[in-house]
């Protein structure tokens, strides 16, 4: 037996309550409250797209609903709890909908002062990722084992968001192979730089 959908009609006040719960559950940007909005039904003889507006732009004069907040409070957040990279965390602030010059301001300001590579070695270490193993000589199995841990390391740094000159540092220093790296790098992906 399928669930009956919501037959729910909302004016305004009952948008704006909507909102107010959907933010009390967590943070959101703007575009993310109004893709919430925009699945409920408005009541009959109201405009949805005004209403939406109305409702954002009393959040907003109440302070509810600020993006510069958000994307300064998400970039903290993913900088020292997932100590991702910022590449990653700009690519995730531009997905929730906030603007490319907020971005700019705010994950400048959060990774001033950041070692990339301390941060880096810091998302290895807490994602369990290991050093690759040191090929032994001869052993052309080997050699293909460490390849492949180099470049899972390598492609894991770059998906957290992670500069390609950085990642290179880290690896040299765990004394991977220069073909090696010189490989990966010519496969890496525009996100790296």
């Amino acid at each position: 037996m399928p669930f009956k959908r919501s037959t729910k009609l909302y004016d305004e006040a009952g948008l704006y309550e909507y909102a107010v719960q959907a933010l009390g559950r967590r943070m959101r940007t703007v575009l993310e409250l109004k893709r919430l909005m925009r699945q409920k039904r408005v009541a009959p003889g109201a405009d949805k797209e005004a209403t939406i507006d109305a409702v954002i732009n009393r959040l907003k004069d109440q302070r509810y609903l600020n993006d510069t907040q958000f994307a300064t409070l998400y970039s903290t957040f993913r900088r020292d709890g997932d100590k991702l990279g910022r590449r990653r965390v700009e690519t995730d602030l531009m997905a929730r909908g906030v603007h490319k010059d907020v971005i700019e301001k705010a994950v400048a300001e959060t990774y001033s002062g950041v070692n990339e590579e301390t941060l880096a070695r810091d998302y290895l270490r807490r994602k369990r990722i290991p050093r690759p193993s040191t090929p032994k000589r001869g052993d052309l199995a080997s050699y293909k084992q460490s390849q492949k841990e180099s470049a899972k390391v390598f492609r894991t740094l770059v998906r957290a968001g992670f500069r390609t000159g950085t990642i290179v540092k880290i690896l040299k220093k765990w004394d991977v192979d220069d073909e090696v790296l010189t490989a990966l790098q010519e496969e890496d992906t525009p996100l790296a730089e």
